[in-house]
């Protein structure tokens, strides 16, 4: 399977992932989640085919890989495993222990084949957000996985931020954490221009770069952090 288009590349992995969690797909199905033709998407399986994966036609049906056929772990974006991360705080506000108990363990498998700097940073993600359910709260951010980003790799955040009395003021900002309440997404930084640890509500920031700069990590859990300031 050499193949040096990095789009095809990226499609023929997630035919992969599609293949090891559905019971069939179908090459039109394929063809319109990919938007690509009928006809890429046969190339596709035969690619994958002819690098070793055991692909079963089913006549009129589709594709399904063969009974016990077992894809080696997908390797995970950063993104994607914070998003997996942060999901996890939902999951531990349910009530169902087994629910938690299996998450959790999924979770940890997750984990398990994420590289060692991922590892790290997922694991400083999980030690740096706090989430409160509400199921009926709109979606007021779209910055949560940039944020993150910037949170476990240490890089400064510009932000035009807005607050309460409707002034807006350009910060530069050392992200430490996120904490959800029942209304809010709330990111906790160091902020530069006050010289002191801000909440900022994310429904007020304007504007968010990351730059290029980094700062130095701020060595204390969450848990500390309201010990000490609150």
């Amino acid at each position: 399977m050499n193949n040096k288009d990095p789009k095809r590349l990226s499609r023929l992995t997630a035919i992969l992932t599609q293949l090891q969690t559905k019971r069939l797909l179908t090459a039109t199905g394929l063809a319109e989640k990919f938007n690509v033709s009928v006809r890429t998407i046969y190339r596709d399986i035969k690619a994958l085919e002819q690098a070793g994966v055991p692909i079963l036609t089913e006549d009129g049906k589709g594709y399904t890989l063969m009974d016990g056929y077992r894809i080696p772990p997908v390797m995970f974006s950063e993104s994607q495993a914070n998003a997996l991360i942060l999901a996890e705080q939902l999951v531990l506000k349910n009530k169902d222990i087994s629910f938690i108990r299996d998450y959790t363990e999924a979770i940890d498998k997750i984990k398990a084949v994420l590289r060692q700097s991922e590892k790290d940073k997922a694991n400083l993600l999980a030690d740096r957000t706090r989430f409160e359910q509400n199921l009926n709260r709109e979606r007021n951010s779209n910055d949560i996985s940039k944020i993150q980003s910037a949170l476990t790799s240490f890089y400064l955040i510009n932000i035009d931020y807005t607050n309460e009395q409707n002034k807006t003021t350009s910060r530069t900002i050392e992200p430490f954490a996120l904490v959800s309440t029942t209304e809010n997404w709330l990111l906790i930084a160091w902020c530069r221009l006050r010289k002191e640890f801000r909440f900022f509500r994310l429904d007020r920031i304007m504007k968010l770069e990351i730059l290029t700069e980094k700062f130095e990590q701020h060595k204390m859990t969450l848990q500390e952090y309201f010990d000490k300031y609150h």
